[in-house]
């Protein structure tokens, strides 16, 4: 992500400290049957821990995959229900569907996570975020891997991953059907590079 829209927009959560090799994987649009189920046994391979920014209606409709991350010790936390674009939706409805999403999360299992929320595609107003600030920590990227771009070669996509993650990045993967190819592609092939340099992989 590039540092000037991060000046823009410092109370968002765009990295954490960069003082010590931890990096923070964090996974977006789940849970999907398949791909979750991948995501959770690729991570235990290299016991590393992840937050999953989930879609309400994912978790309604895939509750046993929702459980999974859950009783594997990950961090869930709110990505809307319907995943909304911030940009092109009226205030009033995007925090309504915030809600939902917290609230379909808690009718599954009463350990949701952390109060943070992720807009889809990054995009959110800034009257949203001032309804949000007081409850959510609003938490975006440095590193986006572009593994939903069915277009983006799957080396390119791990090379340039690899290239701009740094002592606490925030890494944003994605666990769904469209990114499937890339992600099962690229996560082993990050997660097996960054253990062997000595980073270990936290939830945010």
């Amino acid at each position: 992500m590039p540092n000037v829209i991060q000046k823009f927009h410092p109370n968002y959560t765009w990295h954490k400290s960069r003082e010590q090799k931890v990096l923070y994987i964090t996974f977006d649009d789940g849970p999907i049957p398949e791909v979750t189920d991948f995501v959770l046994d690729t991570l235990k391979i290299y016991n590393a821990k992840a937050t999953f920014f989930c879609v309400g209606e994912n978790v309604k409709k895939h509750p046993q995959q929702f459980n999974a991350i859950v009783k594997k010790r990950h961090v869930i936390a709110n990505h809307t229900f319907n995943h909304l674009n911030g940009w092109d939706t009226e205030t009033e409805k995007y925090i309504n569907n915030i809600s939902a999403c917290e609230k379909e999360v808690s009718s599954v299992t009463r350990k949701y996570s952390q109060k943070m929320f992720r807009p889809p595609y990054g995009r959110i107003k800034k009257a949203q975020y001032e309804y949000l600030k007081d409850d959510y920590e609003v938490i975006m990227w440095d590193v986006l891997t572009g593994d939903f771009d069915q277009n983006l070669d799957k080396e390119k996509c791990l090379s340039e991953s690899i290239k701009a993650t740094s002592n606490g990045s925030i890494i944003v993967f994605h666990d769904s059907i469209k990114a499937k190819e890339n992600m099962m592609y690229v996560l082993p092939k990050f997660l097996a590079h960054f253990s062997q340099l000595g980073y270990t992989f936290e939830v945010l």
